[in-house]
């Protein structure tokens, strides 16, 4: 994936301010690179209007009727399925969950797999990235699709598998929780537990080996006024920096959000304490980032 990106991460440090938009405080629980864990629990329920069903995508297999996901989610997901030549042997097994649906899957696995089992596996509700439309897990399709386990699902280190998980960063898509890492995340290795986060998000957190948690501290350390973390492959430079919300009990309620010239760019909230500015820069366009 390397070589056909062409990929580099460098810093710059000096940046012209383009235009600044404000977003509400409320607004760091919102966006693609929002942190669901149990330090920082779901503080937004996910509005309906931004779910879609897997069935808008008839190729798909799902282990249920009336799966949902995030809109550009599920975009990106039957993309990287068409990429992998996976559509065929790969089954959506878990996708958006509500609030309720994940304390019923909780308690359940307490009663079925026990305490120590269900505390590697299950987060408790309001700490799942289920609850976000962001998450899908995914598995090796059976005879009978029935017979796929819920909670962990089979999904090898092999064939169209392993080229999913190849292709995954450059979908957007990282595996949230990796060997190594639990204790950070605190949740054990899930080889089929995918997260959409975006690109080159996705693709940096990979190069690097982060999780998400190691990620978002990271982004701290690029923050507007100083060096920005910068990515670039053959099609654009994108500039990533991190802007604090306004503090709870200050003056103001709103923070503005300064976006350096670019073509194009996202703002996401980190679920914590501020906001990450994505500001991408076409290659051969006339903007200066």
């Amino acid at each position: 994936m390397e070589q056909q990106l062409h990929q580099a991460e460098q810093h710059i440090g000096s940046h012209s301010k383009g235009n600044v938009v404000q977003a509400a405080r409320s607004e760091i629980h919102q966006g693609h690179l929002v942190l669901i864990n149990r330090e920082n629990p779901i503080q937004q329920v996910i509005s309906t209007g931004s779910l879609l069903p897997l069935s808008s995508f008839p190729a798909i297999h799902t282990l249920s009727d009336n799966m949902l996901l995030e809109r550009t989610c599920l975009q990106h997901l039957n993309d990287l399925l068409e990429a992998c030549e996976g559509v065929h042997d790969i089954i959506a097994v878990s996708g958006y969950r509500s609030r309720l649906e994940q304390e019923m899957i909780y308690q359940s696995s307490l009663v079925e797999n026990g305490a120590e089992y269900t505390a590697c596996y299950v987060a408790l509700p309001n700490q799942s990235e289920h609850q976000t439309g962001l998450a899908i897990d995914v598995g090796k399709r059976n005879k009978d699709d029935k017979d796929v386990n819920f909670i962990a699902p089979s999904f090898p280190d092999s064939g169209v598998y392993l080229t999913f998980k190849q292709l995954a960063a450059r979908y957007g898509f990282i595996q949230r929780y990796k060997e190594g890492k639990e204790a950070i995340t605190h949740i054990s290795c899930e080889p089929w537990h995918f997260r959409y986060v975006g690109y080159p998000h996705a693709a940096i957190m990979e190069r690097n080996d982060w999780c998400l948690e190691e990620y978002i501290d990271q982004l701290r350390s690029f923050p507007y006024e100083e060096d920005h973390l910068v990515f670039e492959d053959e099609h654009a430079c994108v500039s990533i920096y991190y802007v604090p919300a306004a503090g709870e009990g200050t003056t103001t309620n709103t923070t503005d959000i300064p976006v350096v010239p670019c073509d194009h760019y996202t703002v996401s909230g980190n679920n914590s304490d501020g906001f990450i500015v994505t500001a991408y820069r076409d290659k051969g366009s006339q903007a200066n980032v």
